[in-house]
C-alpha cells in the first residue's frame, strides 16, 4: 500500500562530533555502494516535483531511496510514496536543518541494503542546512525561477558549498525579471567549479542533463 512508511519524531540534535559521524556515514554508504544526495531549497522550490520526475526518469535503472525530512506533516512522503520509491519521513521537532545523527537515523530505519541512489530533502530553507554536514556523498540545491536571481548574494553559503545548482521553472522566465547571466557570474564567483542546470520540473526541460549528472556520480561513487 501507497502509505506503508515510516515517521521518525526526533527530539533533539546532538551537534557533538557532527563531523565525525558524517565522515561514517560516508564510509558506510562507499561499502554499500550506496550514493547519498543532500537537496536544499527553499520552501516552494519545486524538490518534491523535481524529485518525483528525477525517480521516474531513473526507476528503471536504479534502487532509489528518499529521506524526506519537515518540521512536521508527511505530505512529501505520502507524494514520494506514489512514485514506488522507498521512503521514510523525519520530523525534527522545530529544527531547520539535518545533521549526520538524524540521517543516520533515516538511512537506518528505511534500510539502504541493495540502494544506488539516496536523496535527502533537506528542511526548506538557505540558511541552517548548508552550515551542517549531513554525510551526503554531494550537495544540490534547488532554485526557481520566481525567488530572483540575487539570492547568491544573500545566502552565500548555501551556493558556496554545492556541487550543482538547479534553477527549476525556467518555464517562468518570460514572467519574471530574472537575469540568468547575473546568476552564473555571482554563483560562479562563489563557487567555481558548482554545475548549473536550468530545468523545469513541470515541462521536463533540462531534466536529462539533470539526471546525466546524477548517473554519472552515482557511477563514479560505485567505481572508487
Amino acid at each position: 500500500m501507497v502509505d506503508e512508511y515510516k515517521v521518525i519524531k526526533i527530539k533533539q540534535s546532538v551537534f557533538a562530533d557532527n563531523t565525525r559521524q558524517a565522515d561514517a556515514i560516508r564510509t558506510d554508504l562507499k561499502t554499500r555502494k550506496t550514493f547519498l544526495l543532500n537537496l536544499m531549497s527553499s520552501p516552494g522550490s519545486g524538490k518534491t516535483t523535481t524529485l518525483t520526475k528525477t525517480i521516474a526518469a531513473l526507476k528503471d535503472e536504479m534502487q532509489i531511496g528518499i529521506v524526506e525530512a519537515d518540521v512536521d506533516s508527511d505530505v512529501d512522503a505520502r507524494t514520494i510514496s506514489l512514485t514506488g520509491a522507498r521512503v521514510i519521513q523525519i520530523h525534527t521537532g522545530g529544527m531547520c536543518h539535518m545533521d549526520a545523527g538524524m540521517t543516520r537515523q533515516g538511512l537506518d530505519e528505511m534500510g539502504v541494503d541493495n540502494l544506488d541512489l539516496v536523496v535527502l530533502e533537506n528542511i526548506g530553507n538557505l540558511l541552517c542546512p548548508a552550515e551542517v554536514d549531513t554525510g551526503a556523498v554531494k550537495n544540490a540545491m534547488i532554485l526557481s525561477v520566481p525567488e530572483g536571481d540575487d539570492k547568491p548574494l544573500k545566502y552565500p553559503l548555501m551556493f558556496s558549498m554545492v556541487d550543482v545548482v538547479l534553477v527549476n521553472k525556467i518555464d517562468t522566465l518570460p514572467y519574471f525579471d530574472f537575469d540568468l547571466s547575473a546568476l552564473r557570474e555571482r554563483v560562479l564567483k562563489l563557487n567555481p567549479k558548482v554545475e548549473i542546470i536550468l530545468i523545469s520540473a513541470k515541462t521536463g526541460e533540462g531534466m536529462d542533463q539533470w539526471t546525466g549528472w546524477l548517473r554519472r556520480e552515482v557511477a563514479l561513487w560505485k567505481q572508487g
